[in-house]
């Protein structure tokens, strides 16, 4: 193994966790650094493996999660009776939210966002919280499917090496 082989890997590698750590904190490129370790391998060890159906499949996988996670979080909040500006609360408490509370702002940005969100729809204090905790379940929620989907990603990637 050679040391463009040897770095390759250690890329492909670094971009798979920063992918999965993306699943959970937002503000990192989670799919795309997954999708971009497939270019790294490609670009350094060889594209070789790789035909039209596997870069169709994680394609289409990359396409989900970016559906998905703006679809499941909205769940959440409209599951719960929450108004457009609980959902556009929430998503910005959940890119706010972190650097503000480091640590906690996680959970607790979604959650006051909608609050504050639904507050200003002029919803009642209670309505608003219960629409609070329902973009903290599609937000749980959301970081489930990323999760599975982006191991999927890799496990593809693996198979395909492996049968490639």
């Amino acid at each position: 193994m050679s040391w463009v082989d040897i770095t390759g890997w250690v890329i492909v590698v670094i971009l798979f966790v920063v992918g999965m750590a993306g699943a959970v904190y937002p503000i990192l490129p989670g799919a795309l650094a997954i999708y971009a370790a497939f270019f790294v391998y490609g670009f350094m060890i060889s594209f070789e493996p790789f035909g039209w159906v596997f870069w169709t499949l994680q394609t289409l996988i990359v396409a989900v999660l970016f559906l998905a996670d703006y679809a499941v979080s909205a769940w959440g909040v409209k599951r719960f009776g929450g108004s457009k500006a609980s959902i556009w609360g929430s998503t910005i408490g959940i890119i706010v939210g972190p650097f503000v509370i480091p640590g906690f702002g996680l959970i607790v940005g979604p959650f006051v966002g909608a609050v504050i969100g639904e507050l200003l729809a002029k919803s009642s204090m209670e309505n608003s919280i219960k629409v609070g905790f329902g973009s903290l379940i599609g937000l749980f929620t959301s970081v489930v499917v990323k999760v599975v989907l982006q191991l999927v990603m890799i496990a593809i990637f693996i198979v395909w090496l492996l049968i490639g």
